[in-house]
This record gives C-alpha cells, sequence and structure tokens, in this order.
C-alpha cells in the first residue's frame, strides 16, 4: 500500500519522496514533506508549494483527500483504492507482505557454550534471532541461521573433569571426591554422568586419560538437548561451526594479519592492534605460552564467514559482549575484510517473576532457570510472545503468572482472542465466505475506514521491523490492531445488520493480518478460545 503511494510520488516527482505517518490520524493516512525539498528549486514558500501540489493531486483516483497543512501534503485514501489491495490481500494470503528482496544474509545467534542446557538468557537471542529470521526471509533474503558452537578451550576440559568426578561419586559410589574450585554442577551433570556409564562402563571414569574423550561424548550430548529445548521452541537452524575445528586455519590468519601489520609481540604474547580502530586496548591474540585465546577462535571465524560471500553478517550477542565489538571489527579491517558489513545486535538479560517473587532456579541447572521449564510452564507461543514485545537491548522482566492468565494482562492471549473473536462471528453468520469476499468495501464509516487501513499496514510493520533489526515493533503493532477489533466489536453490532456482509469483509482482512504477524512471530493463531 505504502510501497504503491510512494511509486507513484516518486514518478510524479522524479524523486526519492519521504511518505510518512501523520502523528494524528485525522490529518490523513500518509503525509510528505515534499514541498519543502522543493522551495529552494522553485524559490516559493512550501506551503504555497504545498498548496498547489495538494490541488493537483487531489484529481488521483488514489485519494479521497489531499490536503496541505503547514507545508505538509496530507493523503486520506480513497476507499476503492482500500478495497482494491484488501481484496488482493485476502486472494493472495501466502504473498501478503511478502517482497522481492535481494541479498544474502549470514545471521548467527545464541552459539552458548556447550556445557550445559539452554537458560533463560539464551533464550531471549534465540527468539529474537529467530523472528528476525522469519521477517527476513518473508521479504524475500537468503538468510543462513547459523549457531557457533563454543566447543574449544578450557569450558570442555571443565565439562570432561565434572563429568569424571560425579560418575566417580554418583555412579561408581566413591568416597572422599576432591572437587576443583571451578566445576559445572546440578542434576543434568549427574545425569549425564550416569548416561556415560551406561554407555562406556566404568574405565570412562577410572581411566584420567579418557577425560578429553568423555568431554567431547558430553559436549555433543549437551548439542542435542540444546537442539532439542530450541526446536521445543520453534527455533531451527540451518548450520552449526564447531570453534574447535577452526584452529587448524590460524597460520593462515595470522600471516593475514601480519601482512596488514596488525599484530605485534609483547611481553612473549602477540597482541592484535585493535587499538588502531578504537577499541580501548590492544588484545592478546596468542598467551605467553603459545596457546591462542578465544579472541583468536573469533578473528578465525569472521575471517571465514566473510570468505563465504555474504551481503551482510548479522550476529546476536548477549549484552555481556559489548567489549568485543571493536576487536572483531578491528581484526576485519586487518584481514582486509570490510567490518561495515558486520551488524552486532545485542541481548540483554532476563529477570524472571512468579507471582510477583523471583522465579525458581532449576535445581536440574544448578544455579539457573531452565529456557526448557519455562517453555513447560507457560508454552512456546507465550514466551515468544513476551521476549519479542521489547526492544532487544534493553532489560526485560515479566512476571509467568501474567502469562497463564486468560485475560488482558496476557498479550498473547489478548491478540489471539481478536483473531478467534473475528471467526466465532464469521461462523455465526448466515453469509458464506465467498458472498463475504465479494462485497466491496466502499462509502466506509471513519471506524472501520481506520480499521481496515491501519489491517492493511502490515507488510509496512514488517518491512520495518526488519530493517531496523527491531523486532518490537511487530508486538506492538498486533497488540495495537487486536486493541482496535475489540473496541469496534464493543461499539459496533455486526450480525444481523445492513452492513453485515462489509463489516465481516473487513474483519477477515484484519484476520489475515493477525495471523500473518503471529506466523513471523513462529505463533500459530488460534480460531477458537
Amino acid at each position: 500500500m505504502k510501497e504503491k503511494i510512494k511509486s507513484f510520488l516518486d514518478t510524479h516527482f522524479n524523486s526519492d519522496v519521504v511518505l510518512e505517518k501523520p502523528r494524528q490520524k485525522e490529518h490523513g493516512h500518509f503525509s510528505t514533506p515534499i514541498a519543502f525539498s522543493l522551495a529552494k528549486t522553485l524559490r516559493k514558500s512550501p506551503m504555497i508549494i504545498a498548496d498547489d501540489i495538494s490541488k493537483e493531486l487531489s484529481v488521483n483516483s488514489m485519494f479521497k483527500s489531499v490536503e496541505a497543512i503547514k507545508g505538509y501534503i496530507n493523503f486520506k485514501l480513497n476507499d476503492d483504492f482500500l478495497d482494491e489491495y484488501a481484496q488482493w490481500a485476502l486472494n493472495h494470503e501466502k504473498a501478503f507482505g511478502r517482497s522481492n528482496k535481494k541479498g544474502k544474509i549470514l545471521l548467527e545467534f545464541v552459539s552458548a557454550n556447550p556445557t550445559g542446557p539452554l537458560h533463560i538468557g539464551h533464550a531471549r537471542g534465540a527468539i529474537y534471532g529467530d523472528i528476525l529470521l522469519r521477517l527476513g526471509r518473508h521479504l524475500g533474503y537468503d538468510i543462513t541461521a547459523e549457531y557457533y558452537v563454543n566447543d574449544a578451550g578450557n569450558q570442555i576440559d571443565l565439562l570432561g573433569i565434572s563429568l569424571r568426578l560425579a560418575g566417580l561419586e554418583h555412579s561408581l559410589k566413591q568416597d572422599n571426591i576432591q572437587w576443583p574450585e571451578e566445576f559445572y554442577r546440578g542434576e543434568y551433570i549427574i545425569e549425564l554422568a550416569q548416561k556415560a556409564y551406561k554407555h562406556f562402563g566404568d574405565d570412562i571414569f577410572l581411566d584420567e586419560k579418557r577425560i578429553k574423550e568423555l568431554a567431547l561424548w558430553g559436549k555433543d550430548q549437551m548439542m542435542s538437548l540444546v537442539r532439542q529445548n530450541l526446536a521445543d521452541a520453534g527455533i531451527i537452524f540451518d548450520t552449526f561451526v564447531n570453534e574447535s575445528s577452526l584452529y587448524e586455519d590460524w597460520e593462515r590468519v595470522l600471516n593475514k594479519l601480519k601482512l596488514k601489520n596488525g599484530v605485534y609481540t609483547k611481553e612473549n604474547k602477540l597482541w592484535l592492534k585493535s587499538t588502531e580502530y578504537g577499541d580501548e586496548l590492544d588484545r592478546v591474540v596468542v598467551r605467553d605460552d603459545g596457546r591462542a585465546t578465544y579472541l583468536a577462535g573469533d578473528i578465525i571465524y569472521h575471517n571465514q564467514k566473510f570468505e563465504r560471500n555474504y551481503d551482510t553478517f548479522i550476529n546476536i550477542w548477549g549484552a555481556d559482549h559489548h567489549g568485543y565489538i571493536k576487536r572483531v571489527k578491528a581484526s576485519l579491517e586487518f584481514l582486509d575484510q570490510d567490518s561495515s558489513k558486520l551488524e552486532i545486535l545485542l541481548s540483554q538479560m532476563v529477570a524472571l517473576l512468579k507471582d510477583g517473587k523471583p522465579y525458581k532456579m532449576s535445581k536440574r541447572a544448578g544455579n539457573f532457570i531452565l529456557m526448557s521449564d519455562v517453555v513447560k510452564e507457560i508454552g512456546a507461543d507465550a514466551l515468544r510472545f513476551v521476549f519479542a514485545s521489547k526492544k532487544s537491548d534493553t532489560m526485560l522482566d515479566f512476571d509467568v503468572a501474567d502469562l497463564k492468565k486468560q485475560d488482558s494482562s496476557n498479550p498473547v492471549f489478548y491478540v489471539n482472542y481478536a483473531h478467534a473473536r473475528i471467526n466465532t462471528l464469521i461462523e455465526k453468520s448466515t453469509y458464506e465466505i465467498n458472498d463475504i469476499n465479494k462485497i466491496k468495501l466502499s462509502n466506509l464509516d471513519e471506524d472501520s475506514r481506520d480499521l481496515l487501513f491501519n489491517a492493511l499496514l502490515l507488510p509496512e510493520i514488517i518491512e520495518d521491523a526488519f530493517s531496523s533489526r527491531q523486532v518490537q515493533k511487530l508486538a506492538e503493532y498486533l497488540k495495537t490492531l487486536a486493541g482496535s477489533v475489540h473496541k469496534f466489536y464493543g461499539e459496533h453490532k455486526i450480525i444481523g445488520t445492513k452492513n453485515e456482509k462489509q463489516y465481516l469483509k473487513l474483519l477477515l482482512v484484519v484476520a489475515l493480518s493477525i495471523r500473518q504477524g503471529l506466523s513471523l512471530m513462529g505463533i500459530k493463531a488460534q480460531y477458537k478460545m
């Protein structure tokens, strides 16, 4: 809708016209400040230019009215134009909101350590990434969803040690086990050790030389659990890249850094000159004992990413990784890559309550709240909606008790109830769907026209939510649209009136937008509630 009007105005003015939504709805559906940009060329006041343009465009059949206000040109759309677009949307449901955007995007998200189940903090980045993925694909982008498996370094060794000691204590019933200061704890470690005992037998715990084997087996088991946790929330990845596989490429990447004078040696350590690209400090990439740091793995991984020839690279990281942004981008510049192609989006932590009190930590996990526990308690749909309802880089807190309520305090219920309410009206009507579809939406009252216009805005919302990387805009739109449905239902008698077919066709369009919007959030719309 907006695209069609913008295309017309671009052609008419032979310019890239800015088209906005007025702050006050009485000013119209769309507005443009084109008169201000023409003022210098035409040597006239923007107000005079806007008056002239509004008279010129008022004869166009797309517009019910064109009005100049303080230099802005405001458009109200004609019912015939809205009806034509609404009819197209109803006839092409799967294509509604789709686009033919071009470009290859590599989207990396979650990437939690494979040493335990996913916790609720991981879930936020996972859901954010998955909705971004769905929006982008709907718009036509070729997007690959990738999970970076952090399976190198101390955390995997620690997993092996933790499993061995848990096996000795709980499976082999040995006393006086000396636990190190750091280890992975929680019932999941005991369960995994017992599973290892059944799979390998006693020797996997008794032979210290087999700790690495135990660690790698444990990592694979954890990754299977992680995939299941994600699948239970409707999240599927295309590719997985293991950090442990990268280091065989370190020498080649290091030589590239050296050629560009991107590293230097000091105190027997190798440092990246990240301060040359805005970092506070230069960063160590090889320790004094010759071991590569975590940053080295990131450098290899991002170099390989860029060598895969995507147009855009998007990483979703936890907010605690903010400090890594400049150092990773610096390494890309030294590797002769365009770091501006890399977008790093941050996902903040979550504070979870239950009946106003902190949600209990999982016994199974040890010291955090499991994603799987929350999904079981409130369902994946409620979790997805609430996590998508606030900007990802701001703190989110919510009470799971609210998400069990069957009222307006539960946003996914509120939106779904609007969709189910429309479906109930269609079922109550004596008219067939085909008869309703044939009616023309004309001579609409103001409430109906506003509701129809807002329902038809979905494509613009999808585009804006993806391009701004702010998926909460879709959640906000759906809540507002659902609120308009409930208000319209309360103020208008629908079944048995002379406008019944018109009202029902209007509501079919609204239901389409709710259904499509929920689908892009990974939520299936409810027809009965």
